[in-house]
């Protein structure tokens, strides 16, 4: 009963992870500055920043069509008071469309008939883009005269609104910002057991490596460090030593595939050793969520890498019946000598809706979400009404009692659900979270790696990247768990880089390079 209880808070915790995100590779939005301080409350809009909203004109008494999905956890209501709050302040209604299927089969039929519904919730961004560019889709930055909130927010969040550019440089999906904290991704450790043992956390690999011999000579039959989805984690190592599992620009400014670097090496070399010392599990490659949540709640490993959300779940799910039962946030280890301590930037989120471009509405559409964009929208959008969904109690906002937990926040009000939000100023979600978590959000920002932003490429461009560039990935997969595992020597290093070479790598980082440089020459003015 024990297990198959934290299997199915497990689920629930998953859910929670990625509601409202897509994908999480190596690039993110930036933190917003009203959640880089304490993450428990969050201070009062003055009359000055909420002002800006004034200049949203409302529209008159219009209904929008949206397509969108419906997440199980906070199935659509069409009685949020969400929608309600969005009407008195923009005049706006939503005439929402939930798919029978899938939502990327909705959008293939949908885009097929060539009858489209007002606003469509994009999967992803590399859906945006290509149904942008083939016109289906409005440029949002064609209309930002009209949207003075959007054209502030812009210049606050000048990376992020890049990010989310086509390559010929149009935007077609409203950009987000702040909702990524729920992709943050952080070292965690069994501190009551580090506690019990007098263990200290480790601050490098070295340190590391140490600590969890001790604790297998402690604990002979466990596996102190525990991660889950193979090789796919190593994007969760790789900011350790200073590099990225993937392409990237590095602090020179040069595109670089990360895999191909000496600290790479160095990386695989660690993982290699704790293979070898059975300080991971046997199975790591094949490792999935349910088999690393028991490990961890059944105190047979003490040191992961994951979610940070997951220290409030397994936290919750343990103390039933282990009151001293701790997972804490730990420092991430440096990899180099002297080297940053520091975690991977996952903080993003790459989903949200896109403006029909046959619209009729497209003027009053834009009019509507430029209110999101301001200091008013982000707080009505984020907290709520005062006093029915929050109190203000010495100046800072407080979530009430009547909700548990910000997956209750959102089934009960539709608050963060799609359709309902650009910018979060996500310490409301902080607001009802446990104490652990709160001060494991404030100490993970002093260690967030630079933001690497995404590229994107042309049709053509794409091509090239889905031929030469899965096979590249495929490749690197292949024989860094080869390294891994012990079946082939570290010694055969330069056979590798050699085999990378003929698969074509220069090519495609210099795709990556030109579609970053073409990114980053485009203004936003």
């Amino acid at each position: 009963m024990r297990k198959k209880s934290i299997w199915l808070m497990g689920l629930l915790a998953l859910v929670l992870v990625f509601s409202g995100c897509s994908k999480n590779n190596n690039g993110s939005a930036a933190t917003s500055p009203a959640a880089s301080g304490a993450a428990s409350t969050a201070p009062v809009s003055s009359s000055a920043s909420a002002s800006a909203a004034e200049t949203s004109a409302k529209v008159t008494d219009k209904t929008f069509t949206m397509l969108t999905d419906s997440n199980p956890s906070w199935p659509y209501s069409k009685d949020w008071p969400v929608w309600k709050w969005i009407e008195e302040k923009t005049g706006a209604k939503f005439d929402v469309q939930l798919p029978s299927g899938t939502l990327y089969d909705a959008l293939n039929l949908t885009f097929a008939s060539g009858t489209l519904p007002d606003l469509i919730f994009m999967p992803d961004r590399t859906q945006a883009m290509k149904y942008g560019q083939q016109g289906a889709l409005a440029n949002i930055l064609d209309y930002k005269d009209k949207m003075p909130n959007f054209q502030k927010w812009m210049e606050q969040y000048p990376d992020v609104a890049k990010s989310f550019l086509a390559a010929d440089g149009k935007m077609y999906m409203l950009p987000t910002e702040g909702f990524g904290e729920t992709n943050r991704v952080v070292w965690m450790y069994r501190e009551d057991i580090f506690k019990k043992n007098n263990l200290t956390p480790p601050k490098t690999y070295d340190e590391l490596y140490d600590v969890a011999k001790k604790l297998k000579a402690l604990y002979p039959d466990s596996y102190p460090i525990v991660f889950r989805n193979g090789m796919n984690a190593m994007i969760n190592f790789a900011s350790n030593f200073e590099t990225n599992a993937a392409y990237y620009k590095n602090d020179a400014g040069d595109v670089k595939f990360g895999p191909s670097e000496d600290n790479y090496k160095t990386m695989v070399g660690y993982m290699n050793k704790f293979y070898k010392e059975k300080l991971i599990p046997a199975d790591w490659l094949t490792l999935q969520t349910k088999q690393w949540q028991d490990l961890l709640s059944t105190s047979q490993s003490f040191i992961t890498v994951d979610y940070i959300g997951r220290i409030d779940f397994f936290n919750a799910a343990l103390r039933q019946e282990n009151p001293e039962f701790t997972m804490a946030f730990m420092p991430p280890p440096a990899g180099l000598p002297g080297g940053k301590q520091q975690n991977p930037y996952t903080q993003i989120v790459e989903n949200n809706l896109a403006i029909a471009a046959s619209s009729k509405n497209i003027d009053d559409i834009v009019k509507v979400f430029d209110y999101y964009y301001s200091e008013e929208g982000r707080t009505l959008l984020s907290w709520g009404k005062e006093g029915e969904t929050y109190t203000i109690e010495n100046g800072q906002k407080k979530i009430k009692p009547d909700y548990a937990d910000s997956s209750d926040l959102r089934k009960k009000t539709g608050l963060a659900t799609n359709g309902t939000y650009t910018w979060i100023d996500y310490d409301a979600h902080l607001s009802l979270a446990s104490k652990e978590l709160k001060y494991a959000y404030e100490e993970a920002r002093n260690y967030d790696s630079k933001f690497n932003p995404k590229p994107s490429f042309t049709d053509s461009e794409y091509e090239t990247i889905t031929i030469a560039g899965a096979a590249i990935d495929k490749y690197r997969d292949e024989q860094i768990s080869k390294f891994i595992l012990g079946s082939q020597s570290m010694g055969d290093w330069s056979k590798y880089i050699d085999g990378l070479g003929k698969l074509d790598l220069p090519k495609v980082t210099d795709l990556y390079k030109t579609a970053l440089e073409r990114t980053a020459q485009i203004s936003l003015k």
